[in-house]
């Protein structure tokens, strides 16, 4: 494993302002029907999900993509502090929920660590996500720093899809929901 300096600089940071209020954000990361409009990389469609959202609860979804192909993934929530913080583990998966290799890359890890972080400054919310390799070995590190561009690149297309789902449902009016 790198030093601390090395872990430090290889973790993945992602940073995004949203023009609506943070308990609103919070309910879009926290429900299944919400998660199942925005979560998962543009071009692919939401096939399933169930959500347990409590620290020692789960996320498992799969994703279908234009050629037919299934991709199963899951979250296992260790930290949830409503509204503010939820740290979970995703791994790849298949459709029991064990976990499997990325299929893009073999050296993928094969468990990230995420902390979403939520704060709020008048009626607009600053989400930051920080990920790292859990368990990984020098290999997997460095596949996984290898990727960071590709990896805004997605987050960056789900964060989109996320804006929309709440621009959406603030013009609908149904922020209480």
């Amino acid at each position: 494993m790198p030093d601390v300096t090395e872990t430090i600089a290889s973790n993945l940071i992602i940073s995004r302002v949203f023009e609506a209020p943070r308990r609103l954000v919070w309910k879009l990361h926290s429900e299944a029907e919400h998660l199942a409009r925005w979560w998962g990389p543009k071009g692919l469609t939401w096939v399933s999900g169930t959500l347990d959202f409590r620290p020692g609860g789960r996320f498992h979804y799969c994703m279908r993509g234009g050629d037919g192909y299934e991709l199963w993934g899951k979250f296992e929530y260790r930290e949830i502090e409503e509204p503010r913080r939820i740290v979970w583990v995703n791994a790849f998966s298949d459709a029991s929920g064990a976990t499997v290799r990325a299929p893009f890359m073999a050296d993928f890890p094969l468990e990230v660590l995420n902390v979403v972080t939520l704060s709020e400054d008048t009626g607009r919310t600053t989400l930051r996500l920080q990920s790292a390799p859990l368990d990984a070995t020098a290999a997997e590190w460095a596949a996984f720093k290898g990727l960071h561009d590709s990896m805004r690149q997605g987050f960056g297309g789900t964060y989109d899809q996320l804006e929309t789902c709440l621009q959406t449902i603030q013009d609908d009016g149904q922020q209480g929901m």
